[in-house]
């Protein structure tokens, strides 16, 4: 009986899961019959690389296949023949078990100096191929820059970096990325649909998340589920085949610290290991999480490089634990859990240095928190030490009459604006990069964001004042401030110092002092550095 990721493995291009960027240069070259002689296909394991070149040989070879089309057809003899695996012109080699010079001569070289016996094209389908010994690349390669005008390579590698540049230089290269947890739960619930069996949406999203973007591994997971009968998979099934994820639990345990609910965050930790889960494992998970939350905190658009994909439902509980949570929280977070996760190695009460950083993170003071160094000038340290109440009031700049104020000027000092900003509150001016002033209807400044929380962020009373103090000081007139949400706005990250700080100096009075010091800008980068990112924008 075939497995399912046999039985469901795709014959045609449409049945490729992800890789969309590949898929769309061979789709040009065989709408074109423009094919290469040689193709390189580097990746994670269980991606589709070999499926890929079994359906560009079939579609290379398909008889009914006309000018300007790419899907085999699958009917015809020479794609029955290609799928079924009886075709003599398309040899697929494990280079793994044929290292050697003398099985590349025998299996590749000899054979490949044949013209087909049916097809158009003959196809050498070559996994693991970084396998194959020096002598053997060596008596490859000439072959494989001149091959005879029929004959097509297909070389498929996880190992990408042990190919010689030689061979490298005479492919065509394709990298391979791995699946994401949205297009694996798709054809997760196609095959659950073909096989008629109902399996809910967490299950497979349980299943998509444990596979870590690798197909095939979620389509075994899948299988072994199908194959303990029954026409409904319900999730006390699930949990004796999936490894358990609390990922669940994670996002319960971030809510409890952020309501400083020590004894709830205690009692899961000792309830998560009566149940068996390893705290190794589930304190890598938080790491994980809050490393996201940290990114999505200094920009949204830093996250989406993460790959971490949680699930619909996962992901709204996050955010709005997140709006609880300052950036300078969530660092002292990691911190405090990295030591907690080599601490746990050789702790005699295991869950004691998980109970010890849950208590410290829930009871220290808000002085207490970690926060990155960063010069400040008095003016800055000042009005942080300050409240709100107080800051408001300091004397101001006379104001402009409304008639001499329109929305040009506003976006002429809008810089000047951030960079004031700044010196009271480092992150909310990380917020205002990435929103729009969208219009000016009086003295009302009406500001566009792309996502809800950064827009919930600045309309907190507490915000919003200490905003409309610095626009007051900006631009001598009083202004109020209006938070809206606009889905279709574009978010960049800029990273060019030029556009957080004022252009001319001399512009921001500061009586302590000269600005804030460009070092201040490495806050970011040094955030970004600890963690293994890079902005991008």
């Amino acid at each position: 009986m075939a497995t399912l990721y046999q039985k469901y493995r795709p014959q045609n291009f449409s049945e490729v899961v992800g890789q969309n960027h590949i898929k769309l240069i061979l789709q040009h070259e065989l709408s074109a019959n423009q094919l290469a002689h040689a193709y390189l296909f580097c990746g994670p394991r269980a991606v589709g690389k070999t499926t890929l070149a079994r359906v560009l040989a079939t579609a290379a070879n398909c008889l009914n296949i006309k000018p300007g089309q790419f899907e085999p057809c699958g009917t015809c003899e020479a794609c029955v023949e290609i799928v079924s695996g009886r075709s003599f012109d398309v040899v697929e080699i494990d280079a793994a078990s044929h290292t050697g010079v003398d099985n590349v001569r025998e299996s590749i070289i000899a054979t490949a100096r044949i013209s087909p016996t049916k097809l158009k094209r003959k196809v050498f389908i070559i996994d693991e191929v970084h396998m194959l010994s020096t002598a053997a690349w060596n008596a490859l390669l000439k072959t494989l820059e001149e091959p005879p005008e029929s004959v097509v390579f297909v070389l498929c590698t996880t190992e990408v970096h042990k190919v010689p540049q030689t061979i490298i230089s005479r492919c065509q290269r394709f990298d391979f990325k791995r699946i994401s947890m949205a297009e694996v739960v798709r054809k997760l619930n196609h095959i659950a649909s073909q096989e008629n069996i109902t399996v809910e949406k967490g299950i497979l999203e349980s299943i998509a998340r444990h596979a870590d973007g690798h197909m095939r591994d979620a389509e075994s997971l899948l299988g072994q589920l199908v194959n303990m009968g029954g026409d409904k998979i319900d999730q006390a099934d699930a949990d004796l085949v999936i490894p358990r994820s609390d990922l669940s639990e994670v996002v319960n345990l971030i809510e409890m610290l952020g309501k400083k609910d020590t004894a709830s965050g205690i009692q899961l930790i000792n309830k998560l290991l009566n149940e068996g889960v390893d705290l190794r494992v589930f304190v890598g998970d938080l790491v994980e999480i809050l490393r996201k939350l940290l990114m999505i905190k200094i920009n949204p658009a830093l996250s989406d490089w993460l790959g971490l994909e949680m699930g619909e439902a996962l992901e709204l509980r996050l955010n709005q634990a997140n709006k609880a949570l300052t950036q300078e929280q969530i660092v002292a977070y990691i911190e405090q859990f990295v030591r907690t996760a080599n601490e746990l190695k050789s702790s005699f009460i295991l869950q004691l240095p998980f109970e010890l950083a849950i208590v410290r993170l829930c009871t220290a003071a808000p002085a207490a928190v970690a926060q990155p160094s960063a010069p400040k000038t008095a003016v800055a340290a000042s009005a942080q030490a300050e409240p709100v109440e107080q800051v408001q009031t300091h004397s101001l700049a006379p104001a402009v009459p409304a008639g001499e104020f329109d929305y040009e000027l506003i976006i002429a000092r809008w810089s000047e604006f951030l960079a004031r900003v700044k010196n009271y509150n480092h992150s909310l001016s990380f917020i205002l990069k990435v929103c729009q002033p969208k219009s000016l209807n009086g003295n009302e400044l009406c500001l566009a964001f792309k996502y809800k929380f950064h827009k919930d962020r600045v309309s907190d009373p507490t915000i919003k004042a200490l905003l409309e103090r610095v626009l007051h000081e900006t631009y001598a007139t009083s202004l109020t401030i209006e938070a809206v949400v606009d889905e279709q706005l574009e978010v960049t990250v800029s990273t060019d110092p030029a556009q957080l700080e004022p252009k001319n100096e001399s512009a921001i009075p500061n009586a302590a002092g000269p600005a804030v010091s460009p070092q201040g800008e490495q806050m970011v980068d040094n955030l970004l550095k600890a963690f293994g990112g890079k902005i991008v924008g």
